[in-house]
């Protein structure tokens, strides 16, 4: 059983909480990830370790609620436990001899970003940090941000708060005014991260891309997180989650991810009303 410290509504319908997990927090790195089970009637939730303390011997998960198992994470309050977390899982993101880097975040995708844009402050890398969201009452992680890049940018599909545009607009401005990085990292939306990797394709940048596709047991064995890479298949729990974005079939990944989403919605429907005391046959 793992103890909840604290558990709160960053925004609407995502869940910031820190989890007492010593073992873990001694081990982990940023791009890896936990995989959670919040009773013995839930599924299993792989969910980034978007930040963790050593002194306290706890993990930070940030998560959007969006399906039943997600449902019954997020009624959890201070004090509840976790049935089980499992991690650290998957591969580090490489972060080592890179001077000058532009990681991009997209909605919930910058709980993902935000660690390992702390870790490059932190080793001296300049950092230019985009983040983007579709308008201002989604926006999350704004003042973190800010602490730990050189230069950050916050854009809204709407303009309703930062600058309007989206986050490949924002980078190839860069690009143009003379940026040179050695690698770009982006985290978000599929579709974010697709076209953000056929920009900086023109422009011959090095591209990381966090995938997060379906995922059961998180060691490979079950093949639901499968990916194709460079022509090959790979599995992102094991071989991942970062990958070089121009070698990503992002299509096939796209259309995986949409396979469940209407059974997605009628867990999360039916979750809600067991909470609120209702059946339904």
């Amino acid at each position: 059983m793992f103890k909840i410290l604290n558990a709160y509504e960053i925004n609407k319908n995502i869940i910031k909480m820190e989890i007492e997990a010593q073992k873990i927090a001694l081990k982990a790195n940023p791009g890896q990830f936990v995989i959670i089970l919040p009773n013995e009637y839930s599924e299993r939730i792989p969910l980034t370790i978007a930040d963790y303390n050593l002194e306290k011997g706890t993990i930070t998960v940030i998560f959007q609620v969006v399906g039943s198992s997600t449902s019954q994470l997020a009624v959890l309050k201070e004090g509840d436990y976790i049935l089980d977390v499992v991690g650290p899982l998957g591969k580090k993101s490489e972060l080592d001899n890179l001077k000058k880097v532009c990681v991009i975040g997209g909605g919930v995708g910058c709980a993902i970003s935000y660690p390992i844009t702390k870790r490059l402050f932190e080793k001296g890398t300049i950092v230019h940090s985009i983040v983007g969201f579709r308008n201002k009452e989604l926006v999350i992680l704004e003042d973190d941000f800010k602490k730990i890049s050189n230069e950050f940018y916050l854009m809204t599909d709407d303009g309703s708060s930062g600058q309007k545009g989206l986050v490949t607009n924002k980078l190839e401005e860069l690009i143009e005014a003379g940026n040179i990085y050695d690698e770009v990292i982006a985290i978000g939306p599929l579709i974010m991260m697709k076209f953000v990797s056929l920009l900086t394709k023109k422009y011959n940048i090095k591209t990381v891309v966090s995938m997060n596709p379906i995922m059961i047991d998180g060691t490979g064995m079950c093949g639901c997180c499968r990916l194709t890479v460079d022509g090959k298949m790979v599995f992102a729990c094991v071989d991942g989650p970062d990958f070089d974005g121009h070698k990503v079939n992002f299509d096939e990944a796209i259309a995986r991810n949409r396979a469940y989403i209407e059974e997605e919605k009628k867990n999360r429907e039916k979750t809600c009303n067991l909470f609120k005391g209702e059946t339904h046959e």
